[in-house]
């Protein structure tokens, strides 16, 4: 393929990246195979994904590209891409695009990468970010805990959220290209409940290493996981009427505890498979309001097509502030059933139930649980196992 100018209809790109010590590099040869092509490339730098998508469409990107592996170690990196309106690209067009990058008669020019044009949007992202608040006084004890997980959230989310008025004590926040998620962060949300207590915090946050989840940790330290948060969410959107369709979207992996406390609230859940881009579906498809993961991917519709960790933590923050109550006090009525995950790792992903030994495993949970709990088997997307 020979390299084509950016013409004046060239459609421009725009990437944003983690804190990996591999994005400037996959990056850097991202933007010349684009640049070679015909197209503008802009980086934001290390900057949240949500960000990546709500500038994507705020700006009028063709799509936006961002450069992480979420909660994985530093080894990991991939590519997210989102379309001109900020959601992520379907599975029918994540094929197409794969049978592209598998077609061997795409060439490169040779030679090296040039450094990519960066321009720094994080404000315009900080500005739609803060309106979670909805204008809403922060609570009279305004310390929170912070974990960035060395990753994406590092400048942005302190940055606000002082900003706005909050005393933030921070950890997470020294990244080294390859501590990203290292015992941090929202898979190990020990570590910023224990700063929560160490230091007097109303409340706690983890970010994961993109910024696209957050895990919430309440003023005694106790953790406060999406489950947690979409029971709160759902519940004060229903008093406010903004709830749409009375129901929100969850995931099979969410809690059934989750769904015995909201349909006493009168509020349904929708379930969905895991991924967030399922949650999104099942959203659009239903017209509704809110969805997320027990994982702490939480999706408000009127806000963004994707999660946002930050978005998350301020919409707490203003129900909050809105009641008057803490986070123990919202998170009260939700009482979580035991859950268990196993994951075994397999050789192949064929259909489980075709498997005798698996089947009849399973047939005979379900029939001792009779009900009163529910069993779940799945292959695990990126990995070679199947958790249960």
């Amino acid at each position: 393929m020979r390299a084509l100018p950016p013409g004046p209809d060239a459609p421009h790109l725009l990437i944003g990246r983690d804190t990996r010590e591999s994005g400037f590099w996959i990056e850097r040869e991202l933007a010349y195979g684009a640049t070679a092509s015909g197209a503008h490339v802009t980086s934001a730098g290390v900057i949240p994904t949500p960000a990546v998508a709500y500038l994507t469409g705020r700006l009028h990107y063709v799509a936006g590209l961002v450069i992480s592996a979420s909660h994985n170690p530093f080894e990991d990196n991939g590519i997210k891409v989102f379309a001109g309106t900020g959601e992520k690209f379907t599975e029918s067009l994540e094929a197409c695009i794969e049978t592209i990058v598998a077609d061997t008669s795409w060439e490169t020019p040779g030679g090296d990468a040039p450094e990519v044009r960066a321009e720094d949007l994080s404000a315009q992202y900080l500005a739609h970010a803060r309106q979670a608040l909805n204008g809403a006084c922060p609570p009279d004890a305004r310390k929170i805990a912070v974990d960035c997980a060395h990753g994406a959230t590092v400048d942005v989310a302190p940055r606000l959220l002082r900003e706005l008025g909050f005393d933030v004590v921070t950890m997470g926040h020294q990244p080294d290209g390859r501590n990203i998620n290292l015992e941090c962060g929202s898979t190990h949300p020990e570590q910023v409940a224990r700063l929560v207590l160490e230091r007097g915090c109303q409340l706690g946050v983890a970010f994961d290493g993109d910024g696209d989840r957050a895990i919430l940790v309440d003023a005694q330290g106790r953790i406060v996981d999406g489950d947690a948060v979409m029971y709160v969410c759902a519940r004060q959107m229903k008093a406010r009427g903004t709830l749409r369709g009375g129901r929100i979207a969850a995931t099979v992996m969410s809690n059934i505890g989750l769904e015995i406390a909201l349909r006493e609230l009168g509020i349904d859940i929708v379930r969905c498979p895991v991924g967030d881009k399922y949650v999104m579906e099942e959203l659009q498809r239903g017209g509704l309001a809110l969805g997320g993961e027990q994982s702490g991917h939480i999706i408000f519709m009127d806000t963004l097509f994707t999660g946002d960790g930050l978005v998350t933590a301020l919409n707490v923050l203003r129900i909050m502030a809105e009641t008057g109550q803490s986070l123990a006090e919202l998170t009260s009525g939700l009482k979580t059933f035991p859950q268990v995950l196993l994951n075994v790792r397999v050789r192949e992903k064929r259909d489980w139930t075709t498997v005798p030994a698996i089947a009849a495993a399973a047939q005979r949970i379900e029939q001792r649980l009779a009900g009163r709990g529910r069993l779940l088997v799945r292959y695990s997307g990126p990995s070679p196992f199947s958790a249960s």
